[in-house]
């Protein structure tokens, strides 16, 4: 058996250390969003396929026999077009989809379908944190105008692109007492989140509770059929059970 871990999560971290523990040959892709990733225990190509195509023929060449796909959860095209492909190659796919946030006590959110959204919710005097990530950034111009930061792994190697923004650099883990330091430094009125789910990434959500800033959540994307777990533990037994 060799596994495809479709990794970029903290649960494809805690599934790679799973599939060394139990002996099983596997390789790792990471979309290379993140230029220093966190290094897997096996073998780890980085960047896209190219295209189903491409995707196909390395399923093939690599002798792949089962793919988990542990990618994030609005990570919908990569998941989509891998449970497609490799239902029609007849090949086990599971996807590790962690359980979403859901607003609890003293939570301001509002949700919001997408990114385009967030501009008639947002007032255009507030402060704005993006944790959203780079790679959507642009989504997000018609918030022009406002203070927009928006927070990345690396240093950015291009301009904002769009009128008000700013870059703050971290890399997580990051604590509910940094990230409450950090919004009340910047003067944070509003925060913008994936509703992406997971313990280790609530700490933002925890301190903007606290600190009573409102929370413009991006629900998540509708989800394929195919077959999925929860947690790390459980994609294992999956694969065990193969």
């Amino acid at each position: 058996m060799t596994v495809l871990l479709l990794a970029g999560s903290g649960e494809a971290k805690k599934i790679a250390w799973g599939l060394v523990g139990q002996g099983v040959k596997a390789i790792a892709s990471l979309a290379g969003a993140t230029r220093d990733p966190d290094p897997l225990p096996f073998p780890t190509r980085i960047g896209g396929f190219g295209g189903a195509e491409e995707f196909t023929a390395f399923l093939k060449d690599a002798g792949i026999t089962a793919v988990i796909d542990a990618t994030h959860p609005f990570a919908v095209r990569i998941t989509d077009r891998t449970a497609a492909i490799c239902g029609a190659q007849g090949m086990p796919y599971l996807q590790v989809l962690r359980p979403a946030w859901e607003a609890g006590v003293g939570d301001r959110w509002t949700m919001i379908a997408d990114a385009s959204a967030a501009q008639s919710v947002i007032p255009t005097d507030a402060t704005v944190f993006l944790a959203t990530g780079r790679q959507t950034l642009e989504q997000f111009a018609g918030l022009e105008g406002r203070r927009v930061i928006c927070r990345q792994i690396d240093p950015p190697t291009a301009p904002f692109p769009f009128e008000g923004g700013e870059f703050a650099i971290g890399r997580p883990p990051f604590s509910v007492a940094r990230e409450e330091e950090l919004f009340k430094a910047l003067g944070i009125d509003w925060l913008v989140v994936k509703n992406a789910g997971g313990v280790a990434s609530a700490t933002k959500l925890t301190a903007a509770r606290i600190l009573g800033i409102k929370v413009a959540m991006i629900e998540r994307p509708p989800m394929s059929d195919a077959q999925r777990v929860e947690t790390p533990a459980a994609a294992l037994e999956w694969l065990a059970a193969l």
